[in-house]
């Protein structure tokens, strides 16, 4: 089974994030960025933090 991966570097914040999270289920990837965003990003849950998680959602691992 594939993996999937999200990479905080893709994404400008103020945070500099380095942080990359993956996983072998979308939904469980999906998940873990969302709760990350909540925790680091001081982001709040919802469809359009949801959808631009899945939107950068990527095949493989993160490179290092």
């Amino acid at each position: 089974m594939s993996r999937l991966f999200i990479d905080c570097r893709d994404v400008p914040s103020k945070a500099k994030c380095t942080v990359a999270i993956s996983a072998e289920k979308d939904d469980e990837l999906v998940e873990a960025a969302v709760q990350h965003a909540i925790a680091v990003h001081e982001e709040h849950d919802s469809p359009e933090l949801r959808r631009m998680i899945r939107g950068a959602m990527k095949n493989g691992s993160p490179p290092p």
